[in-house]
């Protein structure tokens, strides 16, 4: 199948959709809580997603919709046999709120289960990770070097500070040790814009816990296109119909992180 026409209709709607978001914030955003006080959800995801659908309904009709808002329903079918996209309208919604930076649009394109299409939009900065399977991936048009491996102590590591307090993932005394040797711990709070960030050398590896298809989507196609590691914590496939707990790295770097947790 030729995916080059539904790679470029992607990387065009994500930058409009961006447009949107940076002009949004010249209004007053209007929020809502999910779950908690941290569980947040603008009118603007829900707009984005439906715009995202609204396109992919008129250009094709029989591909399925993940997205985070849940504004595409009563859609049946079986990720591995479906060509689906999984979307996340503003990834890092508490830093679209607060910060006005730091958060970003995934989109990624599955063919019956296969990653095979990604686009990570940050607004703020401009900057858009795209990649096509088997075809590089880029930074605003100009191709990203495939990635070399490093150790742990040369690695900056995104790790969400949950993992240093008691939690239900892991003891977390088996953390201290990564982050006395780590070159340095650092965290966005976008998923999507951490993995995007590994992929260009800012960051070395991403940790993070709960994590749900829509954030990972597009940054599992661009890591792995790139050399990269994209795994569950445990070192299995992701799971693309459930929330994971996820260990993203340059090569090589996984297997020595992986021995901490362990």
């Amino acid at each position: 199948m030729n995916y080059n026409n539904i790679y470029e209709l992607a990387k065009s709607w994500t930058k409009e959709a961006g447009e949107n978001l940076r002009e949004s914030l010249k209004h007053k955003i209007e929020v809502e809580f999910k779950t908690s006080a941290s569980d947040l959800v603008t009118k603007k995801d829900r707009e984005i997603e439906q715009f995202f659908a609204g396109k992919i309904s008129e250009h094709f009709p029989e591909h399925m919709i993940l997205g985070e808002e849940g504004t595409v329903a009563n859609q049946e079918y079986i990720f591995e046999e479906a060509q689906v996209w999984v979307i996340d309208p503003i990834d890092g919604t508490t830093n679209f709120v607060n910060q006005k930076m730091n958060f970003a649009i995934s989109v990624a394109f599955y063919d019956q289960g296969e990653p095979i299409i990604g686009v990570i939009y940050d607004p703020m900065k401009d900057e858009l990770f795209t990649t096509l399977k088997g075809q590089g991936a880029f930074l605003n048009g100009e191709k990203i070097e495939q990635l070399t491996a490093v150790t742990v102590e040369e690695a900056l590591i995104s790790l969400n500070s949950l993992w240093t307090i008691p939690n239900d993932k892991v003891d977390e005394k088996k953390v201290y040790p990564i982050v006395e040797k780590a070159r340095g711990i650092r965290y966005i709070g976008s998923a999507a814009l951490e993995i995007a960030w590994i992929s260009v050398g800012r960051l070395d590896a991403y940790v993070d816990f709960r994590l749900s298809p829509w954030d990972i989507g597009a940054g599992i196609v661009l890591l792995k296109e790139l050399g990269g590691e994209a795994t569950t914590l445990a070192g299995e496939d992701i799971n693309m119909k459930d929330t994971n707990t996820t260990l993203f790295s340059r090569p090589g770097l996984a297997s020595e992180i992986r021995n901490y947790f362990n």
